[in-house]
Parts: structure tokens; C-alpha cells; sequence
């Protein structure tokens, strides 16, 4: 049964994030079930390694004196889980926004696909996507792209040791990426649909491991809170 001290000190919380959640929320529905149940007026709370809203998967939150470990496991390897369709774009580069331009897919083999992720291991260029929260003369750069305004966005150098398709259907291509710290799987999908001539967005995501963390080992939001009223 952990107690007040025991978060002040400092803990690493392993959550399974819902789609929809952005982890600012996550962090905040914890901070606040951890106040509330322990009767702890101020505690630290923060997470190692964002997840886009439409992403699911493994969050490493960290309490107390714990959280200045933050930037050590933000740095670690990352591993992801999800689904690229082919044969179209969105602004996002995934489902935030709509489908904006269409490409001829008729020239894609099953044997093209795996050879072209070939390209994508070792080290990469890659310009982030402008639907992010990076930030640009102190604004988000989600910011401009919803304002409709155009910003320069200098590419940046990811490391990827693994990249494979798991599963072609049809347009849909399931995947699994390893990869460093500041890869977006977002751009990777982008890109790819470039490679082979056509488009490219993300349908889905999970992150399933960060270092020696696994996604298996997580909890849901649910059963934290759950657990936490119970000690």
C-alpha cells in the first residue's frame, strides 16, 4: 500500500493512455486522484514522452522526486505499433484532420512495400509535422497550421533501428518501428507514401515500450484511480 510519502518521494507510474486523452490530461487526472485520495496539498507530475491525442499506448509518469528522471527516459528507445494507409495525405499526416490529396497506388507490389523500408533504417532526415506541439518563435506550431499560416520547419536527424510491416491489406499496412528519442511516426508515415510514389497517412498508433518499459506492465487511467482509492 503506497502512501502520501511514497509519491513525494517518488514514483513511475506505467499508464495505458486512451484514444482522445492528450498526456497533459492524463498528467493532470493523475496529479489531481493522487491529491485528492492522499490529502496531499502539492505534488509533482509529469510524463516522459508525449503522446498525440489519437495515439494510444505507454506513458511513464513520474511523481515527486522522481520526475527528475524525466529526461532520462525520455531519451530512451522507443518502440511503436500501428497502421499506415496508402494512396492519400492529410495536413496532420494522420486523422486530425481530412484527407486532402489522392495518389495512384496501382504501381505499389507487396514486394515494393518491403524493400522501401529499407530506406527508412539508420539515420534520417525527417521535418516534423506541422500539426505539432514543437514550438516556433515561442508558438506551437499546431498553432500556425491552424491559422492557415505557413512556417518553415527545418528538418531534423532520427535514428530508426527497426521498421517492419507486419501485415498488407490491401491499402492498409500494419507496422512496427524502433526508434530514438524525437521521431514522429506521423512524418515516418508521410514519407514512406512518398517513397513509393503515392501518399501516405497514419490511421493508428501505440506506443508499446520506452527503454525497459512495456506497455504490458501498464494500467488503465480506470484501474489506477481504482487501486489508489483502495490504499
Amino acid at each position: 500500500m503506497k502512501t502520501s510519502e511514497d509519491y513525494l518521494s517518488g514514483q513511475v507510474l506505467l499508464i495505458d493512455k486512451p484514444l482522445n486523452w492528450t498526456s497533459f490530461q492524463v498528467v493532470n487526472k493523475l496529479r489531481w486522484e493522487i491529491r485528492q485520495a492522499l490529502s496531499i496539498k502539492k505534488i509533482k507530475v509529469g510524463h516522459a514522452g508525449t503522446l498525440d491525442p489519437l495515439a494510444t499506448g505507454l506513458l511513464v509518469i513520474c511523481t515527486g522526486k522522481m520526475t527528475k528522471q524525466i529526461d532520462t527516459f525520455q531519451g530512451q528507445i522507443k518502440e511503436y505499433t500501428g497502421t499506415l494507409v496508402l494512396g492519400s495525405t492529410t495536413p496532420s499526416f494522420d486523422l486530425e484532420t481530412e484527407i486532402n490529396e489522392t495518389f495512384p497506388t496501382d504501381h505499389i507490389s507487396e514486394d515494393l512495400i518491403y524493400k522501401t523500408t529499407n530506406q527508412f533504417v539508420g539515420e534520417i532526415q525527417q521535418f516534423p509535422p506541422v500539426f505539432s506541439a514543437l514550438k516556433k518563435d515561442g508558438k506551437r506550431l499546431y498553432e500556425f497550421a491552424r491559422a492557415g499560416e505557413h512556417v518553415d520547419i527545418p528538418s531534423r536527424a532520427v535514428s530508426i533501428s527497426e521498421f517492419e510491416i507486419t501485415k498488407i491489406d490491401k491499402l492498409n499496412l500494419d507496422f512496427r518501428v524502433v526508434c530514438s528519442k524525437g521521431t514522429y511516426i506521423r512524418s515516418l508515415a508521410n514519407d514512406f507514401g512518398k517513397a513509393l510514389n503515392s501518399g501516405g497517412h497514419l490511421s493508428a498508433l501505440r506506443r508499446t515500450k520506452i527503454g525497459d518499459f512495456d506497455v504490458t506492465s501498464a494500467t488503465s487511467i480506470e484501474n489506477f484511480i481504482k487501486n489508489l482509492s483502495s490504499e
